[in-house]
């Protein structure tokens, strides 16, 4: 869960997973769409489907990988991911590289290379290996995530906080505030959207995105051309959401219907925690229902 997506966001999200799914096997063997439904909000879905399928490779199995090479076989486990389970779980040597931890190696050794490009990464990845405490690697490991999260801030880092100011490169040439450097910038997209709420008796209208793609499954609210036939349509709101390098301007509408479209079904409001819904469709039914 915290691949790609801060602490303060997944651990609401953390407690309830794992109240629905204590075990691996309770994860191994659910129906997708009620771990996609307990997911729902917290964004790159791919992640869930590797964390299932992960566990029914355990499951199978009939342990838990111990060691990095094994930890890497497993669905979306990464070098990051291995390095950290394999440190903090077992105590392996092996240094785990976020972009906290590259972001403090960059200003450590005073590396000015493009964190961008992969011989950058590699580098900075040695040198994190080469300062592993081997005694402690997962206690270091850890250390070293916390110490980029809050205090070598991308920014304004904080070196006057700093246990290792004394020895930091960047901190001795005056050049903190400009590294790491990122050379290649994606300028984000503004894309503007309508979403249309049709409710009738406590039930709305949603459409389930097919197989494949980074929503297959999820149910999400539909736009006006699927409704020839829409009545009544007034705009209620407006609100933002961000995916990835794209930045959405959501208008929100209601309205109501003559007759359903085939890919639309009925669904109801009190029953939406136990589908897998989409952020956007939850973000647009918080302004319909802040707007009644």
């Amino acid at each position: 869960m915290l691949q790609q997506t801060r602490a303060q966001s997944v651990i609401p999200y953390y407690h309830r997973f794992l109240e629905r799914f204590p075990t691996v096997a309770a994860l191994a063997e659910a129906a997708e769409e009620r771990v996609l439904a307990c997911w729902s909000g917290l964004g790159y879905y791919s992640r869930a489907r590797n964390l299932q399928a992960a566990a029914r490779a355990v499951l199978e199995a009939g342990k838990f990988p111990s060691d990095f090479e094994a930890l890497r076989t497993l669905p979306g486990v990464g070098p990051y991911t291995a390095a950290a389970v394999a440190s903090i779980g077992f105590g392996e040597p092996h240094a785990a590289v976020d972009g906290n931890v590259l972001r403090v190696m960059a200003r450590v050794t005073n590396d000015s290379g493009d964190v961008g490009s992969v011989r950058t990464r590699a580098r900075l990845g040695e040198q994190a290996q080469i300062r592993l405490d081997r005694r402690q690697p997962g206690l270091f490991n850890q250390a070293m995530m916390e110490l980029g999260a809050t205090v070598c801030l991308p920014r304004a880092p904080l070196c006057h906080l700093c246990p290792v100011s004394a020895e930091c490169q960047a901190r001795l040439a005056g050049t903190e505030r400009q590294l790491p450097v990122k050379l290649r910038k994606i300028v984000p997209r503004d894309i503007a959207a309508t979403l249309v709420v049709v409710e009738r008796r406590g039930n709305i209208l949603l459409q389930q995105r097919g197989a494949g793609g980074r929503l297959a499954g999820f149910w999400e609210l539909p736009a006006p051309d699927q409704f020839p036939g829409l009545q009544a349509a007034r705009a209620i709101g407006t609100f933002r959401h961000t995916i990835t390098n794209n930045r959405f301007l959501f208008t929100v509408l209601a309205g109501r219907v003559a007759r359903v479209p085939k890919p639309c079904q009925w669904h109801a409001l009190a029953n939406l925690a136990d589908i897998p819904l989409s952020t956007s469709a939850r973000k647009a039914l918080r302004v319909y229902t802040s707007a009644q």
